[in-house]
């Protein structure tokens, strides 16, 4: 069951660096923009490793100071329910 939770936080980052760098190529081209609520919302359900590496590697949303905080909440939030899921998660 771990090894599932694992694979799920892969899947969601991987698809989360992917929303990342198209809202960056968005932005640099003066497109339609990937909402940051959506954003902020993959982070929560898993991605924000993702995120995270899509921030320091595409240099995006790293200037937005209003943004980074609260990326760091959903960061935190996510970790409380995987702790709490773990916690009653049998071993088996």
């Amino acid at each position: 069951m771990i090894s599932l939770v694992a694979a799920s936080y892969v899947l969601v980052s991987v698809i989360t660096y992917g929303v990342y760098a198209v809202d960056k190529r968005a932005a640099v081209k003066r497109r339609r923009r990937v909402s940051e609520k959506t954003l902020h919302l993959m982070a929560l359900a898993g991605g924000w490793p993702g995120a995270w590496l899509a921030q320091q590697r595409l240099r995006h949303k790293t200037q937005k100071t209003r943004f980074r905080r609260l990326f760091w909440v959903t960061v935190v939030l996510n970790v409380a329910a995987l702790s709490g899921l773990l916690a009653v998660m049998p071993l088996g």
